[in-house]
């Protein structure tokens, strides 16, 4: 009887420093992609939002995703996956054409419109990061961060039904 034949105890249990396998690893990079394109449109928002609720909407997008992607960031580094430093093309196309959206009706309603379907893809990525994840840690961190994106999704729908 060969022990090398045996399946390796160390893939079997769940190591906090193991790297990802690469499944795990697109869901990170995709959603890390995801929470800074949510940072830099609210950072236009800031700025350009005429509608106070949005205003404040938006500086709770850029407080609540900077710490998200912080913690991703600090999940990723113990597990050897490389998150992206920029925007992926998509997403900065999405950014170009709000930035050049006037303040007024228009950006808001564009702004608007960009938080609902990306919180509703995040919402998506989230829901099937907390049961298909392989890795306990992000598993973990898709269950925990999900409630924070439907509260999101709550108050934009609410901001979106009351123009």
């Amino acid at each position: 009887f060969n022990d090398s034949m045996m399946p390796d105890s160390n893939s079997m249990s769940s190591m906090s420093s193991a790297p990802a396998s690469q499944e795990d690893a697109d869901w990170a990079v995709k959603v890390a992609n995801a929470n800074m394109t949510e940072v830099e449109l609210s950072k236009v928002a800031q700025g350009k939002a005429t509608s106070p609720r949005l205003k404040s909407f938006a500086d709770m997008m850029v407080a609540d995703h900077t710490k998200a992607g912080d913690q991703l960031k600090q999940l990723a580094a113990t597990k050897n996956i490389t998150l992206p430093a920029n925007l992926s093309d998509d997403s900065q196309k999405k950014l170009d054409n709000l930035n050049k959206k006037k303040a007024g009706k228009d950006f808001d309603k564009a702004y608007m419109d960009d938080m609902l379907g990306d919180h509703k893809d995040a919402i998506d990525a989230f829901q099937k990061g907390s049961t298909d994840l392989q890795d306990a840690d992000l598993k973990n961190f898709a269950s925990t961060t999900l409630p924070t994106l439907q509260m999101h999704q709550d108050s934009i729908k609410a901001i979106a039904g009351s123009k």
